[in-house]
């Protein structure tokens, strides 16, 4: 399989890897109608009516010469009129720092230095099990009825109003059913419990949306839904697994191998008085 990564000593390159899965996750899921993404020459976004900062990005992948400043704020004059209320804006690599601080900090966005823990592992150091608490079962999301059970239990546990679980279905269906995406469900005597997906791009094996109900947290049951993943990502030939861990799951996915490569610094932006409680 070409443009698999399996370099773990180049901090950069991985580095690099974790940010381009990340955004290809965005872009795969902007086939959708219910969303808006845009690619431009100095900005590209992914947007959403979910009041939430990962499901909304927006990438800064060059200054203009002359016009930052207007640039930024008809940008963000357009979300407002969306009634976008959070997003994440990330700047591309070589974008000189304080230049992109200066203008974003000077229309309201905060940069948030750790936003999440950046991890790699080697996908052939990971553990075939863990142990499983009696009565778990792990499925693989195929059909519109599991998605909704797999979306209103990841809704519980990022805590997601409940009003936008239609707006997430109507933009994952149109995706998620087939490669690069897998999704999981934790089944815990018979009652979905859990959630994890699997996103391939830019040669490796992202993880994403792991999470529990908070009554079956401490259980091992997020440690089997991330492991289901990064098994059938080695089945299909992928060396490094990655993710961007919260200080939630941080030590489960060390227990897994997962080792650190950095923060991943990004900029929050808030149309909203209300506190964003994820």
């Amino acid at each position: 399989m070409q443009n698999i990564l399996s370099d773990f000593s180049r901090e950069d390159v991985v580095k690099n890897a974790i940010k381009a899965n990340w955004k290809n996750y965005h872009y795969c899921l902007g086939r959708s109608p219910t969303v808006e993404l845009s690619i431009g020459r100095y900005l590209t976004w992914f947007l959403t009516s979910m009041p939430d900062h990962f499901m909304n990005l927006v990438v800064c992948t060059e200054l203009p010469t002359h016009g930052t400043d207007e640039l930024i704020n008809n940008a963000l004059t357009h979300f407002r009129l969306l009634k976008i209320r959070r997003l994440s804006w990330l700047a591309e690599e070589g974008i000189p720092a304080i230049e992109i601080r200066k203008y974003l900090i000077a229309h309201g966005l905060i940069f948030e230095e750790s936003f999440a823990t950046e991890m790699a592992v080697d996908l052939l150091t990971v553990p075939e099990s863990v142990p499983l608490p009696a009565g778990l079962e792990i499925i693989s999301v195929e059909d519109g009825e599991t998605l909704r059970k797999w979306i209103h239990v990841a809704s519980i546990g990022f805590d997601v109003p409940e009003e936008s679980e239609k707006t997430w279905y109507e933009f994952f269906v149109e995706a998620v059913f087939d490669l690069p995406f897998r999704s999981y469900l934790a089944l815990w005597n018979g009652k979905p419990v859990g959630t994890s997906q699997l996103f391939l791009s830019a040669g490796v094996a992202g993880i994403y949306n792991v999470t529990c109900l908070p009554e079956a947290r401490g259980q091992g049951i997020g440690a089997a839904l991330v492991l289901a993943a990064l098994l059938d990502a080695r089945l299909m030939d992928y060396r490094m697994g990655i993710l961007q861990a919260s200080e939630l799951g941080y030590r489960v996915y060390r227990r897994l191998g997962f080792q650190d490569y950095g923060q991943l610094g990004v900029y929050l932006w808030e149309n909203d008085p209300e506190p964003h409680k994820k």
